[in-house]
């Protein structure tokens, strides 16, 4: 049985690795044939990401214009207001998204007038009639049964990437953190959204590793954005050389393969990736995209740029 075939339990480093290394043509054709075994390929899930709270976050994270770390041109900004953030949240809707995502640059949730208001935020993104998703880094499991209460889909934690290469990445918090974040919302009862960054430097045995991480997770995550470094100056890793496009295909392609059912996005470094190579992710699997001009702190394209591509590649936002 090889990697492709392979239920999850059984899955090895190896196999993950050999599967990144198959010709790029063949894999996508493996990815879209599974693809079209679990999903509608015309249609693209469309979420919208809003920081509300932006900058000082504790955490080193060497690729984050947000860190207290990184000498970069992110100002702190307080948590925005409720009405502010619902205000966002309609117009998103408006521009097409069907889910609402908020981020805050925290180490982990504490309790008090800030998570208060996160969950009047998450209560008025559902009375929309979107689904709704943060970040704000760890928590425990009060927290997470407040955040299922209020209503939240959707609880997102990136591994960010491979166990090995994680210490050359981040030094304040350690992997196990986030796989033990990761279970505390899977047992809230909150969908799992986690996924990984690439060209962070990082082996193809990393990157292996990481998905191996993510298809091995039980159950899989039923959300997975798959990002591309956008090198920030100021951060330790403002001048790290940029993948290329047939990596990213490849780490979609096997994605889909390893994990079939998620929702898998094409997130931050998409505006650096030819038109022809985003084609070619939505093919092998990707089916989701995050719309609007911005994501936290880096370019988005814009919303005419994605509706006329998707258009002319035959694809729609669910619901249309």
């Amino acid at each position: 049985m090889n990697a492709t075939t392979a239920p999850a339990s059984s899955l090895t480093l190896e196999g993950v690795e050999a599967l990144l290394r198959r010709p790029l043509l063949e894999l996508v054709f493996e990815a879209a044939t599974v693809h079209r075994q679990h999903h509608d390929p015309t249609k693209i899930q469309c979420s919208q990401l809003v920081s509300i709270k932006t900058g000082s976050c504790p955490e080193d994270c060497g690729y984050c214009s947000q860190s207290a770390h990184n000498k970069t041109s992110i100002e702190r900004e307080k948590l925005l207001s409720v009405p502010l953030v619902l205000e966002e949240a309609r117009k998103a809707k408006e521009g097409g998204a069907d889910r609402f995502c908020m981020g805050a640059a925290w180490r982990g949730v504490r309790d008090g007038k800030e998570f208060d208001s996160v969950l009047e935020m998450v209560e008025g993104v559902k009375e929309m009639g979107l689904e709704a998703c943060v970040t704000l880094g760890m928590l425990n499991g009060e927290q997470a049964g407040r955040l299922k209460d209020a209503g939240l889909d959707y609880y997102n934690h990136n591994l960010d990437t491979g166990r090995s290469h994680y210490e050359n990445v981040v030094t304040t918090r350690c992997y196990d953190d986030r796989l033990e974040t990761l279970q505390t919302v899977r047992d809230s009862g909150i969908n799992v959204c986690a996924g990984g960054i690439l060209g962070l430097g990082e082996s193809l045995t990393a990157r292996a590793e990481l998905l191996l991480e993510l298809a091995s997770l039980s159950p899989q995550p039923e959300s997975i954005p798959v990002n591309r470094l956008v090198p920030v100056e100021g951060t330790p890793m403002g001048e790290t050389p940029e993948i290329t496009w047939q990596e990213w295909v490849a780490f979609i392609a096997a994605t889909r393969i390893l994990v079939p059912k998620t929702i898998l996005r094409l997130s931050a470094g998409r505006q650096e990736l030819p038109e022809a190579a985003q084609a070619l992710c939505f093919l092998a699997g990707a089916n989701s995209i995050f719309v609007g001009d911005k994501l936290l702190t880096t370019p988005n394209p814009a919303p005419g740029t994605d509706a006329a591509l998707l258009a002319s590649l035959g694809l729609s936002p669910v619901g249309e």
